[in-house]
């Protein structure tokens, strides 16, 4: 079973299973079809917006 924490702006967004499964699984997938990429075991993804 994966985890996920999503942090906006410093503020922790709460999840339902639903939101944060498809979350999950939509950046595991991306991840997983990148080559060397085999195992995914930890993820951390950072952005800074520039607006």
């Amino acid at each position: 079973m994966s985890e996920i924490q999503i942090k906006v702006n410093g503020e922790e967004i709460s999840l339902t299973q639903f939101p944060a499964e498809i979350i999950t699984q939509t950046i595991l997938g991306m991840l997983k079809a990148l080559r060397g990429v085999e195992v995914v075991k930890e993820v951390e993804i950072t952005i800074k917006n520039a607006e």
